[in-house]
């Protein structure tokens, strides 16, 4: 499981080193992809077969909204092996999206890692404060 708030920065060659704690389980490989919050989440090889690939690939190729979708995920994409330092390449079509700079906030969410604007996780943050309680609610009535 991926938990807690870290600071890191990426080098000039565009390299993140990952949070030591997170290095044996990503040891295997990741996959980064588009976030939908303007992020780049970050999943272990088998994750990412298991939870988004298999998903978005069930869904009708006649929907446009299932096409959209698989461009989203798929088109940005990138696989990547940590080197000897415990650093993952990321592609700058990624940092773009993100709008990543050198200050990165890497954020666990359980089972993947989300690349962050510093300034962006603060406003994330700050707008999330607000609703979650009633979010909590909600899904708690849906899941009972």
């Amino acid at each position: 499981m991926f938990i807690g708030t870290y600071e890191h920065t990426i080098d000039e060659k565009s390299r993140l080193t990952l949070p030591a704690r997170f290095r044996d389980a990503l040891g295997d490989g990741v996959v980064l992809a588009r976030g939908l919050d303007r992020n780049v989440a970050v999943y272990p090889r088998e994750t990412w077969a298991v939870t988004v690939e298999s998903r978005i690939a069930a869904l009708d190729p006649l929907s446009r909204e299932a096409r959209e979708l698989r461009r989203f995920f798929f088109s940005g994409a990138a696989e990547a092996d940590l080197d000897r330092q415990g650093r993952i390449l990321v592609p700058a079509v990624l940092t773009r999206h993100a709008a990543l700079e050198r200050e990165v906030v890497v954020a666990g969410n359980y089972d993947h890692l989300e690349l962050w604007n510093p300034g962006a996780w603060e406003q994330h943050l700050h707008a999330v404060e607000g609703s979650a309680e009633h979010a909590a609610e909600r899904l708690a009535v849906h899941g009972s």
